[in-house]
């Protein structure tokens, strides 16, 4: 089975917020506009959004890490 995550590159985020407007469910801003991701896998319900999500960043600063039996691919 396939174990999706989300990660982000916090030095090339500028805060566009794009990312919490499309994954609400995932990701929350903070205080400055900066994307908080909840820890964890995504559930595959939400798989397609995050794809959606990681493509629709301006600065590609979201990626989609995928393992299978705890390895990453």
């Amino acid at each position: 089975m396939d174990v999706v995550t989300m990660s982000i590159d916090r030095i090339r985020c500028d805060g566009h917020g794009l990312c919490a407007e499309l994954l609400p469910e995932l990701i929350r801003l903070d205080d400055w506009g900066y994307p908080i991701i909840e820890p964890g896998s995504i559930p595959e319900e939400l798989v397609s959004h995050a794809r959606r999500a990681v493509a629709s960043c301006p600065v590609v600063a979201l990626k989609l890490l995928t393992a299978r039996d705890g390895r990453r691919r």
